[in-house]
């Protein structure tokens, strides 16, 4: 069996959490997926009910970061946080270097974006369920929190990869209007 090291956790991080946060959440409708995740009668999970979560978690991650690329990829594209243009040619250089970048920094974006999806899934199911006149006030506000920390940390994530990649790849040139080679302007801080 493969260990966990740190090429995969930052996958297991990224994907596989919000996935089974996002399973949790479906348990709350499911009678089913409720048994799955807690086993069937008094002996509890077993190795094969272990398995099939976990590949259904990595598919509900899947899915989760799916979600995300359309919602908050979205949004923090359109609020300004703009992917710049690297040099890919620097790339095969450096790729020790970018790997290394993605695994401290892209696959915390991943995480922070994918469980706000996921937590998002999960509360609206929840909150669904609720009885009419039940009093959620903590929750609802517990909620927003932690949704805004996620956000936040996800874009602080995603410009710091952004920041540092451009730092490691350079800026692809591009031509302008009379046909000489410039760089693409580029704010390189943290």
């Amino acid at each position: 069996m493969k260990e966990i090291s740190p090429g995969n956790f930052g996958l297991l991080m990224a994907y596989l959490l919000p996935g089974f946060v996002t399973l949790w959440g479906l348990s709350v409708v499911s009678t089913d997926l409720r048994l799955w995740l807690l086993g069937a009668g008094m002996t509890g999970p077993t190795l094969g009910g272990f398995l099939y979560v976990t590949v259904v978690s990595a598919a509900a991650g899947l899915t989760v970061g799916a979600i995300r690329w359309l919602l908050i990829d979205t949004f923090h594209h359109a609020t300004g946080l703009k992917r710049p243009e690297w040099n890919d040619s620097l790339l095969a250089d450096n790729l020790a270097a970018y790997r290394f970048l993605i695994e401290i920094h892209y696959r915390y974006y991943h995480f922070y974006a994918n469980m706000a999806v996921a937590l998002a899934i999960s509360f609206a199911l929840w909150r669904a369920q609720v009885e009419a006149g039940t009093h959620t006030t903590w929750a609802d506000t517990g909620f927003v929190l932690i949704e805004l920390v996620f956000i936040a940390a996800s874009r602080d994530a995603l410009r710091r990869y952004y920041a540092r990649a451009v730092s490691l790849l350079g800026l692809k040139l591009k031509e302008n209007s009379d046909d000489k080679r410039r760089i693409t302007p580029r704010d390189n801080q943290d």
